[in-house]
């Protein structure tokens, strides 16, 4: 049995009385399907910039109610997750600061927790706790459409919260996520964005390089690779398709992290070129050996699994 058919989440009494969540793109209306499917909020109210998207919102259902504004939407909130680019954040802070109540909590879903902390805490009210998160799980497509609830099912969200946090919000956002399936870890903000920087940010760089390499390649028609695309190429191009926005930002967020897995990611190539060059197959072996337990063992984790799946009924 998978990990994945061995756990659903179940309805019960909510976590928060109003969860109000600003964007509502793949993880925004991920959050609000899932919650409002679990039970895991009273009322739902969502936000975003673009009026289509808010009428769009509408018309699929989305949460319980769309305000046209962020601080609208979390007057009143018990919890306000920031589902916008990582660059957005802190002017988004600076916009529903004065709306916001005592005893809320601030989130976001952001891979990238240093530049996010650093953005929005000069913005916080005082009574008013931060609890950065970052659930990793998505896919390709974005907007309300793209959302569906058992997205965050078996997935990670890691949890960064700054130091002298209050523990009771910590645990409520922890319990949130997990009431929507996801495996809670709490760590550093530096931390997670090293290791961020090696698992996602590098391999989403590649992806977008090697797509535009192969575009650029005027021997090779773009009919050829798109009629040719084998299993490699056709993981780097989904990967490739992700929001440009929220890939620039991330970059420019994690710069740090980012060139420092670039660099070790260039001297290992290096090797890897000299290997060929030379003929050298013993070095090229035991590098795929043992790049491919290590695939092995992220499938034994359970990280692997059809992105559209949905979530089991209780």
């Amino acid at each position: 049995m998978s990990s994945v058919e061995s756990f659903a989440p179940r309805r019960g009494e909510p976590v928060f009385g109003r969860l109000a969540i600003i964007g509502i793109g793949l993880i925004g209306s991920s959050i609000a399907r899932a919650a409002k499917e679990l039970n895991l909020a009273g009322t739902i109210v969502l936000a975003d910039r673009d009026e289509a998207v808010r009428r769009r919102a509408r018309e699929l259902g989305i949460g319980h109610a769309v305000a046209e504004t962020a601080a609208e939407a979390v007057r009143d909130a018990d919890h306000i997750i920031l589902c916008v680019p990582v660059g957005a954040c802190g002017a988004v802070a600076e916009e529903i600061a004065p709306a916001l109540k005592q005893g809320a909590i601030l989130s976001d879903v952001g891979s990238v927790k240093g530049s996010v902390i650093e953005a929005v805490t000069p913005h916080l009210p005082d009574g008013v706790a931060l609890v950065p998160a970052h659930p990793v799980a998505g896919t390709e497509n974005s907007g309300p459409d793209a959302g569906f609830p058992s997205l965050f099912l078996n997935r990670w969200c890691i949890l960064t919260p700054p130091e002298g946090t209050d523990a009771a919000a910590v645990a409520k956002t922890r319990q949130l996520w997990e009431g929507m399936g996801a495996i809670v870890e709490v760590m550093g903000a530096q931390h997670h964005d090293l290791v961020l920087a090696v698992t996602s940010h590098l391999p989403h760089l590649i992806a977008y390089n090697i797509v535009g390499t192969a575009e650029d390649l005027e021997a090779v028609t773009q009919s050829e690779v798109i009629k040719f695309s084998a299993g490699g190429f056709r993981d780097f191009t989904r990967i490739a398709a992700s929001d440009p926005t929220m890939w620039r930002d991330v970059f420019l967020h994690n710069k740090e992290a980012v060139l420092e897995m670039l660099g070790r990611f260039n001297e290992d190539l290096a090797i890897l070129t000299r290997a060929i060059r030379y003929g050298d197959g013993e070095t090229l072996h035991r590098h795929f050996t043992r790049t491919r337990a290590i695939r092995r063992g992220i499938v034994a984790l359970g990280q692997e699994k059809p992105e559209t799946e949905k979530l089991r009924k209780p």
